[in-house]
């Protein structure tokens, strides 16, 4: 068992926490959205002489990068109601911490909002899953379908082909690593500089290196909570092969022996050490410091929120293979419509679903400062160095399995098999408990 960072989470927890602290599944946007105020919400109106009934609808999104910032959005909406004036639209900003206990009343006091926007783990995983969201398949016209990554289109249906969230942007969570210091070690030779990726092989190498050049804690395997736990599964899931559940979504799978032996491979090696004491986002903040050299807690997000406070080059990387094949996991957000018997509501909503989508595409993803969902909008940060590096990792996007039944609970089981494996515990036995309590939630 190795050394914890307990220590230096002191010097950490001085800082603010990003959002692989969060809560959501794939939560990686760090821009915050307002706390709760005086005023719950805010409206932007249509303007007179529109013709025909007005409509008012209800808006409540998550801190999905400025789809949480009340000006940008404000700014969204005055652009739709010059074409739509005829529908009001009243915005709530959730954030992580609540939103979900938020959505959750109002859905049992049958007042939940016309629109939702967040990802296939809540919209059709959980409220579509209990019947509460409008099947919105008839936005999901040919030419959309053959426009939207095959990946994002299948994690926005259920196993019937019912269609519950309509997509806007993505982002593929990476890892990254201390260039300065991994060049000073002599580990950056184990690094392939023009593609972001590395084999297992050398990214245990690289570790072994950066040990034996004075960097005890290398990397840490962080299993305090489920924040930033798509960092840990990606690791070890991409080591040998393995993967979190079976093809159709219906089980957890992580007991195969490729998860196995990439366990006991980080279990073994020099420099990464299994910390119950923190979380992804506090991760984040002690690489961020030069305590850690690499973090399994990244993405595009991170180098920008912490922009101000880096003093090295973060190298973001995609994780180590042994195929030289990547699957990153991936963050896919867009909106959703709750059944609330209101046909008329439902089509607004519909309306401005469309208008963000379809009609206004680019600067609705912009808002969100993630990738588009759409093919065709694959080179829209074109002359963006920042965004042009980091939009190389969307070709390692692997399968969106965040809509396994049982996912609150295989969160949980996931980092108290950690904890488990970091104590000491036999990794086979840890992880047949994960899988076995896993798929027992999965099926009830």
């Amino acid at each position: 068992m190795k050394k914890p960072l307990a220590l230096t989470l002191a010097v950490s927890m001085a800082l603010s926490l990003t959002a692989c602290g969060g809560n959501s599944a794939q939560t990686t946007a760090t821009t915050k959205a307002p706390e709760t105020k005086a005023e719950p919400a805010t409206e932007t109106e249509a303007t007179s002489g529109g013709g025909g009934d007005s409509s008012e609808i209800s808006l409540w999104t998550y801190p999905i990068g400025k789809w949480g910032d009340q000006a940008t959005v404000d700014a969204l909406l005055a652009e739709f109601n010059k074409e739509h004036p005829e529908i009001k639209v009243k915005v709530e900003y959730l954030t992580y911490a609540d939103g979900d206990d938020k959505v959750n009343t109002a859905i049992e006091g049958k007042t939940a909002p016309d629109i939702i926007m967040e990802g296939p783990e809540r919209l059709v995983a959980n409220w579509g899953a209990k019947g509460v969201m409008a099947d919105i398949s008839d936005l999901w016209t040919d030419e959309v379908k053959a426009d939207t990554l095959a990946s994002v289109e299948s994690a926005c249906k259920n196993s019937d082909g019912v269609y519950y969230e309509y997509p806007l942007c993505m982002t593929a969570h990476c890892m990254a690593i201390n260039r300065d210091a991994f060049e000073k070690a002599g580990a950056w030779q184990y690094v392939d500089e023009k593609t972001h990726t590395w084999s297992t092989e050398n990214f245990l190498k690289a570790v072994q290196t950066m040990y034996d050049a004075g960097y005890t804690n290398v990397g840490a395997v962080y299993c305090g909570g489920q924040g930033g736990d798509q960092g840990t599964r990606a690791l070890i899931n991409n080591m040998y092969g393995g993967t979190y559940t079976n093809a159709d979504h219906t089980a957890y799978t992580a007991d195969s022996p490729e998860n196995i032996k990439a366990l006991e491979a980080l279990v073994a090696q020099d420099g990464i050490n299994f910390d119950p004491a923190i979380q992804g986002g506090d991760e984040v903040q002690l690489f961020v410091q030069g305590v850690l050299q690499m973090a399994f807690c990244w993405n595009i997000a991170q180098e920008t929120n912490n922009a101000d406070a880096l003093t090295f080059d973060a190298f973001p990387m995609a994780f180590p293979t042994e195929s030289g094949d990547p699957a990153l996991c991936g963050g896919i957000w867009g909106f959703g419509v709750f059944d609330n018997g209101d046909a008329g509501k439902m089509e607004s909503a519909k309306t401005f679903i469309k208008w963000a989508c379809d009609e206004n595409t680019e600067e609705a993803v912009k808002a969100s400062t993630y990738w588009s969902t759409r093919k065709s909008l694959a080179n829209m940060y074109e002359g963006d160095e920042l965004k042009t590096e980091y939009g190389e990792f969307m070709q390692y996007m692997g399968d969106y399995y965040q809509v396994v039944p049982g996912w609150a609970t295989a969160r949980t089981e996931w980092w108290n098999m950690l904890q488990k494996v970091g104590a000491g515990e036999d990794v086979t036995e840890s992880v047949n408990t994960f899988v076995t309590n896993a798929n027992a939630a999965a099926t009830n």
